[in-house]
């Protein structure tokens, strides 16, 4: 086999986020023009930390030579401490239950995947996709702000608010399914009595969390995150300052310190705000569209999204090598390879639920149950278990 068999084949990504840069690492690797275009004027430095367990996640990173550059900036996760109002402790889960193996902030884990991929890939911020037209031999993309041009795929890595999706597949209504829950997240200053050390620090309320962490990278700032119970709301995915006001409104008179983090978030110059839903699709692909990450199989604050998605994008550019760039081929190995890995993980519990729960009894329900070091050891290794549930084809290198 050639040593870059995908050599012409023109791919076109939507999403600089984390799928796209990795899909688009191998594409390349394997000799595909691949260009990645992505909504905003540069890469986004919101986000929370994300990990990495297992030999299928590792055995990836390694292959994809980023190892290294990621363990350079892991966080050191540390424990996740919840507490009452008065700051005394309920229970303790340990750095392993929420930081995996290795852990690293998203904005981190983007800026390493873009910097191994940019010298091989076209990247196009601040323009999104506003039509696709597919042809027998490729897809005509309209571009909002850059005209028209043509490819002979279309990769939707473009989150749970999937533009690709939309156009090629349907209404988001049709596949995403609101949990109930909405999370928000911000940078703030680092002030006394907020947040020890390494640890999150967590205080709940029915239907409410606020939770209070390290920026381990910067020590002088905090991640203040709050996650709150409600039905679905109508608003503007890109006006911030709406966020703001739902986030405000969402949090409200609970206690702790959550008025202080309030008054942060009306200082804060980036937010990341979005529902607690699960995306589920019969079909990952179209003709010659295919999605991939949260566009296709994505649970917000599901555990397992970014680790799926970085396997995935294996998958897909190896399932294309093998059927020599034949995408129907490529596409529906890639979705049986990957279907019942995911479906797994996305069966599991609402994560708005375990973190917020609902009522008081849920709420005392949880805390009794985690307070068992055997519950807590048994959902170490289901995560463990979950991560590692996919064997990978032996792709050509």
């Amino acid at each position: 086999m050639a040593d870059r068999p995908l050599d012409g084949l023109r791919v076109l990504i939507s999403g600089a986020g984390i799928a796209g840069p990795a899909t688009a690492w191998w594409l390349a690797h394997h000799g595909a023009a691949v260009t990645v275009v992505e909504v905003a004027p540069a890469l986004r430095t919101t986000g929370f930390a994300v990990d990495f367990r297992g030999e299928t996640h590792f055995g990836v990173l390694e292959k994809m030579g980023v190892l290294d550059d990621l363990r350079a900036v892991q966080t050191g996760a540390g424990a996740m401490l919840f507490v009452d109002e008065q700051d005394k402790e309920i229970f303790l889960l340990p750095p392993e239950f929420a930081g995996g193996e290795l852990e690293v902030m998203r904005r981190d884990l983007s800026r390493v995947f873009y910097e191994h991929t940019r010298d091989a890939v076209e990247y196009v911020f601040g323009d999104t996709i506003s039509e696709l037209t597919e042809t027998p031999d490729a897809v005509l993309v309209d571009f909002a702000l850059n005209g028209s041009r043509e490819f002979d795929l279309v990769v939707g890595a473009d989150g749970l608010h999937s533009v690709v999706r939309r156009l090629a597949m349907g209404d988001e209504a049709q596949f995403v399914k609101h949990l109930n829950y909405y999370i928000a997240g911000w940078d703030m200053p680092n002030e006394p009595g907020l947040g020890v050390d390494k640890t999150q620090v967590i205080y709940n309320e029915p239907g409410r969390m606020t939770n209070v962490m390290a920026d381990q990278r910067r020590p002088d700032r905090r991640i203040a995150l709050v996650i709150f119970a409600s039905p679905r709301l109508e608003y503007d995915w890109h006006d911030v300052d709406e966020h703001k006001k739902l986030v405000t409104e969402g949090m409200s008179g609970a206690g702790w310190h959550t008025d202080k983090l309030l008054g942060a978030l009306a200082d804060a110059d980036e937010l990341y705000f979005d529902s607690i839903s699960r995306v589920y699709l019969p079909h990952w692909s179209k003709g010659r569209v295919v999605l991939i990450g949260d566009a296709a199989y994505g649970v917000t604050l599901g555990g397992m999204g970014v680790g799926t998605s970085v396997v995935g994008a294996h998958i897909l550019a190896g399932e294309l090598v093998l059927s020599g760039g034949d995408h129907k081929v490529a596409f529906a190995a890639y979705e049986k390879l990957l279907r019942g890995y995911t479906d797994k993980w996305q069966r599991g519990s609402n994560p708005g639920e375990f973190m917020a729960p609902s009522t008081n009894f849920r709420l005392n329900a949880r805390n009794w149950t985690m307070r068992r070091k055997i519950m807590r050891t048994l959902m170490i290794k289901a995560s463990n278990a979950l991560a590692t549930n996919v064997k990978l084809p032996d792709y050509p290198a």
